[in-house]
């Protein structure tokens, strides 16, 4: 049995996201940033969690900054706004329950 392969996107400039896995209860995604790049403010629905594989991160969560490298994590609460600022080139492994729609 052969798994699904997601195609990579590029949401924002220095941004990659590709889906690794879903269900409609859980999504698990790769975001690779570019020194520099961001992930804008925004919230959603969804509780999200967050793992830096590699790279240095600052999170922004609710107006509160959080610096995190690899190794590190964080979670993000239902309808509360937050980004990153990417410190050193690097992927996040993200897991949003439920799964994001928009992203399929």
């Amino acid at each position: 049995m052969s798994l699904p392969t997601f195609p990579v996107r590029t949401p924002d400039t220095g941004v990659q996201r590709q889906v690794l896995a879903e269900s409609p209860e859980l999504m698990v995604v790769s975001f690779r940033f570019e020194t520099g790049a961001n992930g804008k403010l925004h919230s959603h629905p969804h509780v999200q969690s967050t793992y830096v594989a590699r790279g240095k991160f600052r999170f922004f969560r609710d107006g509160v900054a959080h610096d995190l490298q690899a190794g590190d994590s964080l979670v993000i609460p239902s309808g509360i706004e937050h980004g990153c600022e990417c410190l050193e080139a690097g992927e996040l492994i993200d897991c949003f329950t439920p799964r994001r729609d928009d992203f399929l």
